[in-house]
């Protein structure tokens, strides 16, 4: 009977410390391995001004809300960040052409280690298969350039 009672009260006391999922916080910390990383994607982004009479800046489907959500979760899915620690403020430019998808991804600041990242978030951007609303001139569709903020914080740690 005791073991049974003892049983009982481990098993309660084991859910009542459990968290709840609903209340984690996912935007701020990914533990794997080695490292912490913390994500902070600004908004609005900025569109590369084209000289045009009527020109209207390439859109996301469901805005830059939905797109930064997508980008977050697939850095955090793909980002490959045992190869660098990196802390900082970053913009990429997102080069798209007159049908709405990216073909290249620049990074800058240019810092020790920042190549790897770079080519990380190429990888990253491209396993996105949402193409964008092309930007226009005239109402026809020409190619543009998107700039992304963000601050980006890698922290490597041995996690035992």
């Amino acid at each position: 009977m005791r073991a049974i009672f003892l049983f009982l009260a481990l098993c309660v006391m084991n859910f009542s410390w459990a968290q709840d999922q609903e209340e984690r916080d996912d935007s701020f910390i990914r533990e794997s391995n080695k490292n912490l990383l913390k994500i902070d994607i600004r908004e609005p982004f900025m569109q590369v001004a084209v000289k045009c009479n009527a020109f209207k800046p390439a859109a996301f489907e469901g805005g830059v809300a939905a797109y930064k959500d997508i980008l977050n979760r697939y850095m955090y899915a793909y980002l490959n960040s045992d190869f660098y620690a990196l802390t900082g403020d970053f913009t990429f430019t997102l080069v798209l052409d007159d049908k709405g998808k990216v073909t290249d991804v620049k990074g800058m600041p240019k810092v020790a280690n920042s190549e790897v990242f770079f080519d990380d978030m190429q990888y990253v951007v491209r396993r996105i298969k949402k193409n964008w609303i092309p930007a226009s001139c005239n109402g026809k569709p020409v190619a543009s350039q998107i700039k992304v903020k963000m601050n980006f914080s890698s922290m490597s740690a041995d996690i035992d």
